[in-house]
């Protein structure tokens, strides 16, 4: 560049640019418009992928049909409890999961139930075949609600008891997953792990509200 029949020195340069460079953002940003979005926010799920993607709220209310062929879809809120539901020792061997927690979700892409557990190295995705969930839906219609890619059946084997059964958004199992991972010591978790899932639980229970056979889908 000529300024005054001079070349302009390479450090003047170098200053305009970063004079006028724009200041990096600060905060979380949407992943689908990049509008700056609040610590707590919603998330859209990437069916074919499954990722979770941070949303506002605006894009987050266009992937809310839950019937729409999109490749996107909006996480729903709710929190239900199945309280009539129980696993005996019997159904849960049939899952055959081998810790007590886990939570399982319908993949519309790949057409099947699919049962996450957490572990040392994050979430693990059960290769084995889950035929007795059919037969849990069967004996439990209420169960029929749950919504694909989105929600997740949470699970906890308890001794002595059938355990706890909620419907929570998908989201909140990754987050358990990834606070689990953190803590997660020898096979079952140990301690730490084992106070982080009575919290988790905790806070489900006080979200949750009774499921019923004709909650709106």
């Amino acid at each position: 560049m000529i300024a005054g029949g001079r070349a302009a020195s390479p450090v003047a340069s170098l200053l305009r640019v970063t004079r006028n460079r724009p200041k990096p953002v600060a905060g979380e940003r949407c992943e689908m418009c990049a509008e700056p979005i609040g610590e707590s926010h919603a998330h859209v799920v990437n069916l074919d992928s499954r990722a979770l993607m941070c949303s506002c709220r605006a894009c987050y209310l266009l992937f809310t049909d839950q019937g729409a062929n999109l490749h996107y879809r909006a996480v729903p809120e709710r929190y239900l409890h199945f309280a009539g539901l129980t696993l005996d020792d019997r159904t849960w061997d049939e899952l055959q999961i081998p810790v007590g927690l886990a939570f399982l979700f319908r993949n519309s892409v790949q057409g099947r139930t699919i049962a996450f557990y957490p572990g040392p190295a994050g979430a693990t995705e059960s290769e084995l075949p889950l035929d007795a969930w059919d037969t849990i839906v069967s004996a439990n219609p209420e169960l029929g609600v749950l919504r694909a890619d989105v929600e997740a059946l949470l699970v906890r084997r308890s001794d002595g008891a059938g355990g706890s059964c909620h419907l929570v958004p998908i989201d909140a199992c990754y987050e358990l997953v990834g606070r689990l991972r953190t803590l997660w010591r020898g096979f079952d978790g140990g301690r730490e792990a084992h106070d982080a899932m009575d919290a988790f639980f905790g806070q489900v229970a006080d979200r949750s509200r009774p499921a019923t056979r004709d909650e709106a889908m």
